[in-house]
């Protein structure tokens, strides 16, 4: 939850998007209010945010390439 929310402040001033994101994801796990979603359910979101943050990544990554 904190590396959701640590991602989420780092986009609110860049990237709409990602905010949204990254916050709603924030707010899916957070400790206080379970959220009872089945297992098969979890895999998937678990899957979708593994490929978000590969996105995510790469996508950094390329945009400090094409500063330097």
């Amino acid at each position: 939850m904190v590396g959701f929310g640590i991602l989420a402040y780092n986009n609110y001033q860049k990237n709409k998007t990602w905010f949204l994101i990254w916050l709603s994801s924030t707010v899916l796990i957070n400790p206080i209010f379970k959220i009872a979603l089945g297992r098969e359910l979890w895999n998937v979101i678990d899957i979708i945010w593994a490929v978000l943050l590969m996105i995510s990544i790469f996508s950094n990554k390329q945009k400090t390439e094409l500063k330097i």
